[in-house]
């Protein structure tokens, strides 16, 4: 049950993240003929899925060195911070005019933004190499089927947003917790209260997403 809901949490993640990652692949793809989109499309994913997985499992394996986790959380939580506080940027992708090119489009934009779920899915995988692969393998084909529509379901929903945000800050949290060196002198210094610091995390990101949109439409 318990990976299930960890399988669950590294999806929705995925989805949350993936926004840019799935407009890349359309654009990257768009002015081809439909049948080699497709190849392009499905190419670019394959490689996508390696090129997580490799990163990911890289990742866990410098997760494993004192203060590694400790900055890990800490930049997860400014991604977490970033999600909600951050006006949307423009996505420029050139147009690529050929299977080949398409393909490299998407793995070189796809390895540019991949460090947020790559931090993601080490931190909440907790060295499951089975979950890694299997919330991957699963994300991908999504972020392929769903290109223009995740950003749709984003805006039409913004709640998947800020439950992706509270997640990344509560993962943050735990890394901070789990790290070899912070996570000892947490608990050596506040024996009573460090347990909490995962959910305090989550609520101050979501507490300070949901201010920021009001004070953004009241303005």
């Amino acid at each position: 049950m318990e990976s299930l809901l960890l399988l669950g949490e590294i999806l929705m993640i995925n989805l949350v993240l993936s926004g840019d990652n799935a407009m890349v692949i359309a654009m990257a793809s768009k002015d081809l003929p439909e049948k080699q989109r497709k190849t392009a499309v499905w190419w670019g994913a394959a490689g996508a899925v390696i090129l997580r997985c490799v990163l990911t499992f890289v990742a866990v394996l410098l997760l494993k060195i004192p203060y590694i986790q400790a900055g890990g959380g800490i930049l997860l939580l400014w991604i977490a911070f970033k999600l909600l506080l951050e006006e949307e940027e423009d996505l420029r992708v050139a147009e690529a005019s050929s299977v080949s090119k398409s393909i490299r489009t998407i793995l070189v934009a796809d390895f540019i933004m991949s460090l947020d779920n790559v931090l993601a899915i080490a931190g909440l995988a907790k060295g499951d190499l089975a979950l890694i692969v299997i919330g991957i393998a699963l994300s991908i084909p999504i972020v392929v089927w769903g290109s223009g529509l995740i950003v749709g379901w984003l805006h039409r929903f913004p709640l998947l947003v800020f439950i992706g945000a509270y997640i990344l800050a509560f993962t943050a949290g735990d890394m901070m917790l789990q790290d070899a060196k912070l996570g000892t002198m947490l608990s050596f210094l506040l024996p009573s209260t460090h347990s909490i610091l995962p959910i305090a995390l989550g609520i101050l990101v979501v507490v300070t997403g949901v201010f920021k949109r009001r004070t953004t439409s009241i303005g």
